[in-house]
């Protein structure tokens, strides 16, 4: 996940770089999947003290992914949320101080083995 502060002109430059279409395009979120990874491109920004992109790990449950992070000592920092399209994700802070988040989005697949 990359904070942007322009998604539009983010969208458009990750499209050419990537020679592609992103997947999934709403006002609060643009995703492209690149060789089975999820690039994901935030209109909000960088949260204080963060300076570079946020990892989202995908499980297949995000409450169930949330609840055992928090329970290992995790602090919460934004809540599982259904984002539209059925993806939900929510972020934590390890005990260490770095952000990472959790998704559950069921259009995303690995692309078949060759």
């Amino acid at each position: 996940m990359y904070p942007v502060g322009n998604l539009a002109k983010a969208k458009a430059w990750y499209s050419q770089v990537l020679e592609q279409e992103p997947y999934f395009d709403e006002p609060f979120y643009v995703g492209f999947n690149v060789g089975g990874y999820e690039l994901g491109l935030d209109p909000d920004g960088p949260i204080a003290g963060q300076c570079g992109p946020t990892t989202y790990w995908g499980v297949p449950d995000a409450d169930a992914a949330f609840a055992r992070l928090v329970e290992l000592g995790a602090h919460p920092h934004q809540s599982v949320q259904d984002v539209g399209g059925g993806i939900r994700l929510g972020t934590v802070q390890d005990p260490f101080g770095n952000l990472f988040g959790i998704i559950q989005n069921p259009h995303f697949q690995l692309p078949a083995a060759p």
